[in-house]
């Protein structure tokens, strides 16, 4: 069992990492594009981060806090709205867009850019995780994007509309 100054300092090098990347002009790009309902990308993405360092300290995982959230921070940095310019295998073929486009923008090495492509299993089903930081992107991303389409379904609409 981790202790309790341990997981707090966990949580302070987690949360460094997620906002010193967070801040990244390049990252700030993503509030542009929606991802779920009202949440844009950048929101999503922010989530996962955060949910996925936090699964990780309360399971006292021995993961790199640092990959994991810059993995999961860029998960879905594909830059456009995914409702309109994507094609309707976006599920398949953004990990890998994503992966291109973060690791041209950011100095990723490969298991940053594994987590990214791996990030949509068991839909991808050839591509599973790699690392205990895919798995948590994983499951922190459906986790998220679950919430995302509940939250969105049970808030009235701004045009009155149901």
């Amino acid at each position: 069992m981790v202790n309790m100054e341990t997981e707090n300092a966990r949580r302070e090098e987690a949360r460094k990492a997620i906002e010193g990347l967070a801040r990244d002009p390049a990252v700030q790009r993503m509030k542009a594009f929606p991802q779920h309902g009202r949440v844009s990308t950048y929101a999503h993405c922010l989530r996962v981060a955060r949910l996925s360092c936090e699964l990780a300290i309360r399971w006292g995982w021995d993961v790199d806090l640092r990959r994991l959230a810059r993995g999961a921070l860029l998960h879905d940095y594909y830059l456009y709205d995914w409702h309109t310019r994507g094609d309707h295998l976006h599920g398949y073929h953004h990990p890998r867009i994503a992966a291109e486009k973060a690791g041209a923008d950011f100095r990723l090495d490969e298991r940053e850019k594994g987590i990214i492509r791996t990030h949509m299993w068991p839909l991808t089903l050839f591509h599973p995780p790699t690392s205990r930081e895919g798995w948590l992107v994983c499951l922190a991303d459906k986790i998220c994007t679950a919430r995302e389409w509940r939250d969105g379904k049970r808030r009235p609409r701004r045009d009155g509309r149901k």
